[in-house]
């Protein structure tokens, strides 16, 4: 905890005199995002930083491989789609942003196997992009099989946000764009992933 506590005096003695009107207008107008990133949670890759965004410019939405399911109403809790709810129902977000990552261990997971340590949730969850799993196994070099696999996984992520109604609704009527990325940790590189195709760097 000492680590963080110093960070937060950092912050406090360097950040926080420097960017205190912005969070005083923050905190008296509400957030206004424009941008809805869906990022994986991994430490090494952290979408404020990527896009060198300041307070209030994305609305932030990490998990593990930076899946969204399938829309599915229904009584179980249901975190991601709520946040991507919120987004688009409530702050009218322009677009969503999903943003994949290279060496993303849920992918390795789904497919390598579940680590032992996490048997309760994991596999479950990243069973959202088995799709993924068929498609990069047909590559033979296991490390385009891994890359393929995270695009597929953004792909399936943009899919799976379009069977939400409202969601479907608002890019129908040009009020939301959704958009796929994939970043390279060791490179620094963001790639665009269209729905189909070859990918760009941006």
């Amino acid at each position: 905890m000492d680590e963080l506590i110093a960070g937060y005096r950092r912050f406090r003695q360097e950040t926080w005199p420097q960017q205190r009107a912005l969070f005083e207008e923050l905190a008296a107008q509400g957030q206004r995002p424009r941008t809805m990133v869906i990022a994986c949670s991994d430490s090494r890759v952290d979408p404020q930083m990527i896009f060198s965004a300041a307070p209030g410019e994305l609305f932030v939405l990490r998990n593990v491989a930076n899946l969204v399911p399938p829309y599915m109403p229904d009584a179980a809790f249901h975190g991601t789609s709520a946040a991507v709810e919120f987004a688009v129902r409530v702050l009218l977000v322009e677009r969503i942003v999903v943003v994949g990552h290279a060496l993303c261990g849920g992918i390795r997971a789904l497919l390598e196997g579940t680590p032992p340590e996490a048997p309760d949730f994991v596999a479950g969850w990243i069973s959202i992009a088995a799709r993924a799993r068929d498609a990069a196994l047909r590559c033979d070099d296991p490390a385009a099989r891994q890359e393929a696999a995270e695009h597929e996984a953004v792909r399936i992520s943009l899919a799976n946000l379009m069977t939400f109604p409202w969601v479907a609704a608002a890019v129908a009527a040009g009020r939301l764009a959704l958009h796929g990325a994939h970043f390279g940790v060791a490179t620094g590189r963001l790639v665009l992933l269209p729905g189909a195709g070859p990918a760009a760097e941006a």
